[in-house]
């Protein structure tokens, strides 16, 4: 009866952290959002897909300076929760490697903005990007995801992320206000990891301290596995962009791709908290049966939703974008799959594969998938078809192709699943 009272603890820590990530995800993504209806109306199409291709960019950058800290500092801090001094040396490491990594990125975006003709005219605006990225990615949630402590991490991040969400409402009145948009998430990012960082610093007694190089080192290593299969998945979603923009899509078009990979992605956003809270309670307790109960709660609804949004993706996309963005819709129904396959794949990912001492097929899968992306894009190419639909086509195939793959390595170790525990990795 107590292990049942421990289990139904953990379950509740559970529920609860998996809440605070979506709410989490709200404020860094969903609150984007809400916004993108009136900041397309003001700045327009041409206009926004200099928007989408900045937010692509800064995709790249956000994983440069992550560099995978997000998976592996975050199982490190669950191992170490009780040692204080530990968790500094954690969370001090990481954040000397985001630091360096981020001056890096800064200078390398910054050379490409001059040698690329058609990013050249936006650098200054790139640059913009790039700052609010760069500050975002110090923020130090692996420590509070190690923990399981979500609740205060979110609540001052969402309260001053609202803030400046709101103030876009304010501020962008006209097409050339749209430099505003990363200036105000400047502000925004800068407001909430200062309070984060003052109660991490006051409440855990988690704080910058002394590390030495070959700790530092030790850190981007451990991290280096998980940044290679993260740079990997954005080949075949937010590559898509720069593609477009080098390829000679107009603008225009490049906008209405925007539009919809920004609906697809609100589904992933919204699923992605689910595998995040997962992933530390399926190190730790290997409940499979609560994994088999969420996707049959969660798969009807998905699948219900996704039957809606194809059939009225038109004028859905026409009611929430505006006029312009009619032909959104044709790229959204291309990119419907995603929707279905995202909440298993994430699942089967690193909480299911991770606790079954498989760590290394969830990164050889998204390897996997950026292969078999590139190899269709290539063929897109050559073949005369490369275009926003069929895009959206291939990024759907990549991300079927990435489930099978991950179904496939758990049926075939399927014997693990009647195991209490597993190995850390296979051999």
């Amino acid at each position: 009866m107590s292990s049942n009272r421990r289990l139904d603890r953990k379950k509740a820590v559970l529920f609860k952290n998996t809440f605070m990530l979506y709410v989490l995800q709200f404020s860094t993504y969903i609150l984007t959002f809400i916004a993108i209806p009136y900041e397309t109306r003001v700045v327009g199409k041409e206009i926004y897909g200099k928007v989408g291709t900045a937010s692509a960019i800064m995709v790249y950058i956000q994983m440069v300076i992550d560099f995978g800290f997000i998976l592996s500092a975050t199982e490190q801090a669950s191992r170490n929760r009780n040692d204080s001094g530990q968790l500094s040396k954690i969370f001090t490491c990481a954040t000397i490697n985001k630091l360096i990594l981020a001056a890096i990125s800064g200078c390398v975006l910054y050379v490409l903005c001059l040698l690329i003709p058609s990013w050249k005219p936006n650098t200054t605006f790139f640059m913009l990007y790039f700052v609010s990225t760069a500050i975002n990615a110090l923020m130090p949630d692996f420590i509070y995801r190690g923990l399981e402590q979500m609740t205060t991490i979110t609540i001052r991040a969402v309260c001053i992320r609202v803030f400046f969400t709101c103030m876009i409402f304010v501020v962008l009145q006209k097409p050339s206000d749209y430099y505003v948009i990363p200036i105000l998430n400047i502000i925004g990012n800068l407001g909430a990891i200062l309070a984060i960082y003052f109660h991490m610093f006051r409440k855990l007694n988690v704080r910058f301290c002394n590390v030495t190089k070959k700790e530092v080192g030790a850190s981007l290593r451990s991290s280096s596995t998980f940044f290679y299969s993260r740079i990997a998945s954005s080949l075949y979603t937010k590559s898509n962009y720069i593609i477009l923009s080098l390829v000679g899509v107009s603008s225009g078009d490049t906008g209405l791709y925007t539009s919809a990979d920004h609906l697809i992605g609100a589904v992933q956003n919204c699923v992605s908290p689910i595998s995040d809270s997962l992933y530390p309670y399926m190190v730790k307790n290997h409940d499979y049966k609560l994994v088999k109960k969420a996707l049959m709660i969660m798969m009807p609804i998905i699948v219900a939703g996704v039957t809606v949004v194809f059939i009225f993706a038109e004028p859905l996309c026409v009611w929430f974008f505006g006029a312009d963005f009619a032909g959104t819709g044709k790229i959204l129904r291309a990119m419907l799959p995603i929707a279905i396959v995202i909440l298993p794949s994430y699942v089967c990912g690193f909480p299911m594969l991770s606790s079954m001492g498989l760590t290394k097929f969830a990164n050889y899968s998204t390897i996997f998938g950026s292969v078999m992306h590139l190899v269709n894009l290539a063929v897109l190419y050559v073949t005369g078809y490369m275009n926003v639909i069929t895009l959206g086509v291939a990024v759907s195939v990549t991300e079927t192709l990435i489930l099978l793959f991950r179904l496939i390595v758990i049926w075939k170790h399927r014997d693990r699943l009647k195991q209490p525990s597993q190995p850390k990795e296979d051999a």
